[in-house]
């Protein structure tokens, strides 16, 4: 049986691992995931991509990396809800005294670009572990990036949404679906998939978490194969340009009935960001 997962990582015992936190009854959601089927991607051609990183909790063989994020303001990310749990993080996101973000950096363990203290966190009120809905959460900066960092985000209405249209997820997560986790960025050429088909992999019901077309935002690749997986939670799919989802949750990576779920940010943004 397929269970939700939701694409983070968290530590336990001293070792990264898939994250456990409620989805609904006897479901859980599981932690982020890497791209799968993807190809590496260079920061200069998707500066918006940023690693949530803390050593602290996370070690520093990956640069503390456990979830992604996208730059939409100098001092702005945007980043999944449930990356800010307890169940990643062990508790607040102000307790975390090195929770930082990671800009303008291909590789996790490279040189260059910057890595900016997070000020302030701010959790979308109506997001509901229980479901994942409404998964989004602002991260303010310390300081600001470039300008030139910033991506658009889509509106609602906005062609960019529209099924089939042609997408891109970004991460530094796991890239076959078995813990093997990327050091350098990587991206995934998917499709937006019409709400049915999410609607048919998650129907819910019976403790499970089911899809919702109003707040959530169905792509993937009709023949499985390229997918968000674990570790890519929070990190951005890019169609013409513009944001139009976060890594959310999913069943599995790569599994053509179970295409990946994302929350559908023009949807749950709020509009003073």
């Amino acid at each position: 049986m397929h269970r939700p997962i939701a694409r983070a990582l968290t530590v336990a015992l001293g070792l990264i691992v898939a994250a456990a936190g409620p989805l609904g009854g006897a479901e859980a959601a599981q932690a982020d995931s890497v791209v799968v089927g993807g190809q590496p991607a260079g920061i200069t051609e998707a500066p918006w991509v940023v690693a949530l990183s803390s050593r602290d909790r996370f070690g520093g063989t990956r640069a503390g990396q456990f979830c992604g994020g996208v730059v939409v303001a100098p001092t702005k990310v945007l980043t999944a809800a449930h990356c800010l749990g307890r169940e990643v993080l062990g508790g607040e996101p102000g307790q975390l005294a090195d929770f930082s973000v990671i800009a303008g950096r291909t590789s996790l363990r490279g040189h260059g670009g910057r890595e900016v203290r997070v000020a302030d966190t701010w959790v979308n009120p109506e997001y509901d572990p229980s479901t994942n809905s409404g998964d989004l959460a602002v991260l303010t900066l310390a300081g600001a990036l470039p300008e030139s960092y910033a991506i658009t985000v889509a509106r609602p209405g906005d062609p960019a949404l529209a099924e089939g249209t042609a997408a891109d997820v970004y991460g530094w997560g796991d890239t076959s679906g078995n813990g093997t986790y990327a050091m350098s960025l990587r991206s995934a050429h998917v499709r937006v998939l019409p709400d049915a088909a999410c609607e048919r992999a998650y129907p819910g019901g019976f403790g499970r978490a089911g899809y919702r077309g109003d707040t959530m935002l169905c792509a993937g690749d009709p023949n499985g194969g390229r997918d968000a997986c674990q570790g890519d939670s929070g990190g951005p799919l890019v169609a013409q340009g513009r944001l139009i989802g976060l890594v959310s949750w999913g069943s599995g990576c790569g599994q053509a009935e179970y295409p990946g779920v994302y929350t559908r940010v023009p949807a749950v943004l709020p509009r003073h960001i």
